[in-house]
């Protein structure tokens, strides 16, 4: 199979299938416990990090975000960091079907196209679109993801290796 910038849009739908798998199980294993699924969200590895809510949230508007950038379309809104578990549920859901109603030929001969994007503390530099989809966001997809799979193992959620690379079959 020949990759090209649309290829990453299928692996981004992977990454929120995943995100998915180990909320559920997450949720799951809180409630369980007798943790509140808000408490859960509120979750973190250490003080000085994000709750998995951020994580979340994070998978929900870079797959998006950068997908349109590249693509040249319209940016969607920001998933909103403070839902309450069945709105991450219903955002990660409606992030997947944004990221299958894109095409191939929203993607075609972008890989060169010059993308400015303001990220940090104001810096803003400039990349070939490609780069943007296939390093930048694609690395911090799978850093939120892994926090977020992290963050619960870490209270001693169920998950394991599988859950990360077959949550719903190859």
């Amino acid at each position: 199979m020949a990759a090209n910038l649309f290829t990453f849009i299928e692996l981004y739908r992977r990454i929120v299938h995943t995100g998915g798998h180990v909320l559920a199980k997450g949720a799951a294993f809180a409630e369980s416990q007798g943790v509140s699924s808000d408490a859960m969200l509120d979750w973190r590895l250490i003080d000085d990090m994000q709750p998995l809510r951020f994580q979340i949230s994070v998978l929900c508007n870079f797959t998006r975000q950068y997908a349109a950038r590249v693509a040249g379309i319209a940016v969607p809104a920001d998933v909103d960091v403070n839902m309450d578990l069945a709105g991450f549920q219903a955002a990660l859901a409606a992030t997947d079907d944004w990221l299958a109603a894109l095409t191939p030929e929203q993607f075609a001969g972008r890989d060169d196209v010059p993308l400015t994007v303001t990220i940090g503390n104001g810096m803003e530099p400039t990349l070939p679109s490609g780069r943007w989809l296939t390093v930048f966001a694609t690395t911090n997809l799978y850093f939120h993801l892994t926090t977020a799979y992290d963050i619960l193992r870490s209270r001693g959620a169920p998950l394991g290796k599988i859950d990360m690379f077959m949550p719903d079959g190859l």
